[in-house]
């Protein structure tokens, strides 16, 4: 996988950088990717295609549902791998298993991924509006988007990962989402990763170092006594 500047991305990604908006903060950002390997993505998607094979071969029909069917089919899995390879892009220091990550992607329709937007990015949404002129958030963002990787030609799944399994999550967050939008015939992934994070988190956690530093200073007093 190889990451990929692509100026329609750059307005969207500027406005969504840490955008403050009093008690909390949006942190969102598009990025797109080529599924051309590189020698580490090799090695790495040959390491994933036999994590599924084992799998597959060490499960029956008298399991417990699974991803089974789906991961069979060669399609599918190669699908799957250039997720979790984008994945492994996005966040090098975490180690992605194929298998459970297939339990946290789930294909979207773009009318969910507009109703997320909608109702996550409304007060970001605003924001927008007064800062800029003509298209909305989420036209700006449709417009974008599809420029990159003609957003009708794509397969879009979002990721949800177990809080085990999250590589997203940090202080204070009060929620996130991920989408990824793939095109089988460009090769391409272009992903979208956004969450809110509580600026009084973020105060709380100043507060309890400062006391943290005052009970120490207070301790070496009664130790020099």
């Amino acid at each position: 996988m190889k990451f990929l500047e692509y100026t329609p991305l750059d307005s969207i990604n500027q406005f969504l950088n840490h955008l403050n908006l009093g008690e909390c903060t949006i942190k969102g950002n598009l990025e797109a990717f080529s599924c051309k390997h590189t020698g580490t993505d090799r090695k790495l998607s040959i390491s994933l295609e036999h994590e599924i094979l084992d799998y597959l071969s060490q499960s029956s029909d008298s399991d417990p549902p699974s991803p089974v069917d789906y991961l069979s089919s060669r399609s599918s899995r190669k699908t799957l791998i250039y997720l979790v390879l984008t994945l492994s892009h996005m966040y090098p220091d975490y180690d992605f298993s194929a298998v459970r990550a297939h339990l946290f992607f789930k294909e979207e329709e773009w009318d969910s991924f507009k109703q997320i937007i909608d109702t996550y990015l409304f007060e970001a949404a605003k924001e927008w509006d007064t800062s800029t002129v003509g298209s909305t958030l989420l036209e700006s963002m449709t417009k974008a988007i599809d420029e990159v990787i003609k957003i009708k030609e794509c397969e879009i799944y979002s990721y949800n990962p177990d809080f085990d399994g999250d590589p997203f999550s940090e202080k204070g967050a009060i929620w996130s989402f991920n989408f990824f939008f793939y095109n089988r015939k460009l090769k391409r992934v272009v992903s979208f990763r956004c969450c809110c994070v509580s600026n009084l988190a973020g105060d709380s956690f100043l507060s309890d170092e400062a006391f943290s530093d005052e009970e120490e200073e207070d301790l070496l007093i009664d130790m020099d006594m």
